[in-house]
């Protein structure tokens, strides 16, 4: 079970309509049982007066991110819709937000987005809060495993975090099958502790 102190950052990754409610344009099978894992843990990283922070996709309506467009996705949480909104079982606690593919980037990490036509990565703003807040170690948690989580993952690494994830408290697209095993090794593989 991970600890939380003020040096610690909860990052609670895309928990929202499209990906945790069966109704969703991109449903993360389990998803939903996701969300009660990530409450307990806004709760103890609130009373631990740890820093938390929401990330969401919010991309516009037409993006090469979706097949539509030439992607590989559904239309998915596109901003200002039901898709796009946090579950409405999270508990949104004070802390930040950080958007994503808000100009029709791939928005996997909660740290960089890349256009997905060159490849040109970009920040979204994310490390810059953390250093603000005196963060030190990250704990992560949310969906999906095999691309938002994973990727936020190997980016924190890269900028120097320590990382646990919660892992009651993630799951995986599997788009092909054995994504989400292979994803986890990734993330162990990054030096993350699976907590």
């Amino acid at each position: 079970m991970p600890t939380y102190d003020h040096q610690t950052a909860l990052l609670v990754v895309d928990v929202q309509n499209d990906f945790a409610d069966p109704e969703g344009s991109l449903y993360v099978r389990g998803g939903e049982l996701v969300v009660p894992v990530v409450n307990e843990e806004i709760d103890r990283a609130d009373e631990a007066g740890a820093l938390v922070v929401y990330t969401q996709d919010w991309h516009p309506p037409s993006t090469p991110h979706f097949a539509k467009d030439g992607g590989i996705w559904p239309v998915h949480c596109v901003r200002d819709t039901w898709g796009a909104e946090l579950h409405p079982d999270l508990r949104r606690m004070k802390g930040e937000r950080v958007f994503k593919g808000t100009r029709g980037e791939d928005g996997y990490s909660a740290f960089s987005v890349r256009d997905p036509s060159t490849g040109a990565r970009a920040d979204t703003g994310l490390e810059e809060v953390l250093r603000r807040h005196g963060i030190r170690r990250l704990v992560i948690a949310g969906l999906a495993t095999d691309y938002c989580v994973k990727e936020t993952v190997l980016d924190a690494a890269r900028v120097g975090f320590p990382i646990s994830v919660v892992s009651k408290g993630i799951a995986a697209v599997d788009l092909n099958e054995g994504d989400g095993d292979r994803a986890l090794q990734a993330i162990r593989a990054a030096g993350a502790e699976l907590a």
